[in-house]
C-alpha cells in the first residue's frame, strides 16, 4: 500500500479532520483513508473531445459535410511576411 504525506495541512482542515475521525469512532488516518477511497470511487463524467464540441456548438449551421482529419500531418506556422 502506498504512503502519502501532506504537507502545509491548513489548521482548520486538520482540525476538522479530527472532529470527522473521533465522529466515526477511527483514527485520522483511517478517515482520511475513506474519504479518499469515497472521492474516486465516483464516477467523473468524461469531457468531449474539443472536436465533438466545435462540432456540437455548430451543428446549426447548414454544414453537412465532414471536414478532413489532420492526424498525422505536418502542421507549418502560417508566414505573414510580405
Amino acid at each position: 500500500m502506498a504512503q502519502v504525506t501532506i504537507r502545509h495541512l491548513q489548521e482548520e482542515v486538520e482540525i476538522r479532520l479530527r472532529q470527522r475521525a473521533t465522529l466515526h469512532g477511527c483514527s485520522v488516518e483511517e478517515e482520511i483513508q475513506r474519504i479518499l477511497h469515497d472521492a474516486v470511487k465516483e464516477e467523473i463524467p468524461l469531457q468531449k473531445g474539443l472536436g465533438s464540441r466545435i462540432a456540437a456548438r455548430f451543428a446549426q449551421s447548414g454544414l453537412t459535410d465532414d471536414l478532413p482529419e489532420l492526424h498525422g500531418q505536418i502542421l507549418y506556422p502560417i508566414d505573414f511576411a510580405p
